[in-house]
């Protein structure tokens, strides 16, 4: 027995000092972030600052790889199967925590397969809609969806993703019949909005703050519970008339799991480091997004409690996927 737990002492000796000089090591060539989604939507911007900062930091290669499709699972599902060796990593939205809830089988556990890193941003849903549309408030879409049920669509990113699920609570808050149109994305849901085929959608304020200043889209209000700063013209949900309505998007950095606790605390601490600087910062704020704060093990319970949040949320607002 006691042979046995010098042996054990032994081998957890060896597995912290390996994880240790690893993460001293890292990184010795270049990391790769997966995109679950395809590029130009909220994430995919998000990522991009994050990687430029990143590299400069680490003085290596830091690539985004889009791997876009099944509302962020497939990449997901790629890096599960990556090594817990930081030099593959995964930026990705509120889909993350949505999805146990939306879908009855998936191929990896939201709870046990991944490695929260670090909260990378809180962005603002803002739902706007096409001019041609003809509404200038949310009390007047409300209006024009009672009189047309089931003849006004709402696009989103793909099912399930918090764009989405801020469209189905405004449906069954707001007591109308509107319907969700999935696109593979946020972006190509955007091109259809701007070029008319579909009236309306929720999206993060990064992703279309530059066609609302524009003209091109019309923000009728934000999904928060308080304005956002960088467009406090725009009136919150709540504001306008619908009550107790919050879905406030965020963007997170996970690794698979199993990774050594030295490299996991380093890779948090580097990424809040870039988050924290003056051009990263700038460039969030000026799209709309709040940088992260959360570092291990702080990201890990919110992650945590994200995913019991939602699952309440789907519950009651009875959101099934088809």
């Amino acid at each position: 027995m006691k042979k046995i737990i010098r042996l054990m002492a032994v081998s957890l000796l060896a597995i912290a000092t390996c994880g240790s000089a690893l993460a001293q090591r890292f990184p010795s060539q270049p990391v790769k972030i997966i995109v679950p989604f395809p590029p130009g939507g909220t994430t995919d911007i998000l990522a991009r600052e994050l990687s430029n900062e990143l590299s400069q930091k680490w003085g290596v290669t830091v690539l985004v790889d889009n791997r876009g499709g099944a509302s962020g699972t497939i990449g997901s599902e790629q890096l599960v199967r990556s090594a817990p060796d930081g030099y593959t990593l995964m930026v990705t939205a509120t889909h993350h925590v949505i999805n146990p809830s939306l879908y009855k089988s998936m191929k990896y556990d939201t709870r046990r397969d991944f490695t929260p890193i670090a909260l990378v941003a809180a962005v603002p849903n803002v739902l706007v809609v096409h001019p041609s549309l003809g509404v200038n408030s949310v009390q007047e879409l409300i209006k024009r969806a009672k009189e047309q049920p089931g003849k006004i669509n709402f696009g989103s990113a793909g099912p399930g993703g918090a764009n989405h699920l801020a469209g189905e609570l405004f449906k069954h808050t707001a007591g109308i019949d509107i319907v969700h149109v999935p696109y593979k994305g946020a972006a190509p849901a955007l091109n259809d909005l701007l070029g008319g085929q579909i009236p309306m959608m929720f999206d993060s304020l990064p992703g279309v703050i530059q066609h609302i200043q524009s003209g091109r889209l019309k923000a009728l209000a934000v999904t928060t519970t308080l304005r956002a700063r960088a467009a406090p013209e725009i009136p919150t949900m709540q504001e306008a008339g619908v009550k107790d309505f919050e879905a406030t998007a965020w963007f997170g950095m996970y690794a698979p799991a199993k990774m050594p606790a030295e490299l996991t605390r380093k890779l948090s601490t580097d990424v809040l480091e870039a988050l924290k600087s003056p051009r990263v910062a700038a460039q969030l704020q000026k799209q709309g997004a709040e940088p992260g704060t959360l570092s291990q093990p702080d990201f890990a319970r919110f992650v945590d409690s994200e995913l019991t949040r939602w699952n309440k949320v789907i519950t009651t607002a009875n959101i099934t996927l088809n």
